[in-house]
């Protein structure tokens, strides 16, 4: 019997995040490990309520954990998911182009946003939605954007799928066994961030902190930064360039 995550594919739905939210909610535990992919969906939605654009052929998909007592911050679930988006794209693409990370949670190529990820907490559950650029990007004003067909032959949604249920299947794994701090080594090593690299923090409310990476914080992942004063800041939230 094949150990292979469950995929369950619809035509469209208005979000996958949403429906599988809904059916915990509701009492229906199914989705725990399993993954709920749509063709198409109609009302996705990305961090800090951003719309995430609906393009036929795309991958736009969803997963639930239940989070277990000994288990890392939950929000770091959002290191397990680039990780896992990242190596994806690199088996897909067989390291013609090479993906990079951007904290907290942005898979890039060539420099372009390639993927958004999600994470909704649900009771004792976390919903990952995650959404990958497979045959078109959309034009967004403010930031690059890249699509796997930009590199190479990009895969139809169910082939990518398969593929990325078993990697983040391993990374879940990894991240329970052996907590959060490999994850954030990798992480790290994958990503556009070496200690002394400017980085700019872009809040919510408009304001800017730059500084130089100094790190990852081992309980949770919060960006560490030094700032030209020589103090430092730890960053939970916000948007990096």
């Amino acid at each position: 019997m094949s150990d292979a995550p469950q995929i369950t594919l619809v035509d469209e739905t208005g979000s996958t995040n949403a429906d599988v939210a809904s059916a915990i909610r509701s009492g229906d535990m199914s989705g725990i490990g399993a993954w709920h992919v749509a063709r198409r969906q109609n009302a996705g939605k990305g961090r800090q309520g951003r719309e995430w654009h609906d393009g036929a052929g795309n991958f736009m998909g969803s997963t639930v954990v239940e989070i277990q007592g000994g288990d890392p911050p939950p929000a770091s679930l959002s290191f397990v998911a680039a990780l896992a988006v990242g190596q994806a794209i690199d088996e897909v693409l067989d390291g013609n182009c090479r993906p990079k990370l951007k904290w907290p949670n942005d898979v890039l190529l060539d420099g372009g946003k390639v993927s958004g990820i999600l994470l909704e907490m649900v009771g004792s559950h976390v919903v990952v939605g995650i959404g990958v650029n497979l045959i078109g990007a959309p034009d967004l004003p403010d930031r690059k954007t890249a699509a796997l067909s930009d590199h190479g032959s990009a895969p139809d949604p169910e082939t990518f799928a398969a593929i990325l249920a078993k990697v983040f299947a391993r990374y879940l794994a990894a991240w329970r066994a052996d907590g959060l701090v490999p994850i954030l080594r990798g992480f790290v090593f994958n990503s556009l961030h070496y200690t002394g690299s400017p980085v700019t923090v872009h809040d919510t409310d408009g304001s800017k902190i730059e500084g130089e990476f100094f790190g990852l914080e081992t309980t949770d992942g919060a960006l560490r930064l030094t700032l030209a004063d020589g103090s430092e800041r730890v960053i939970r939230a916000g948007d990096i360039s």
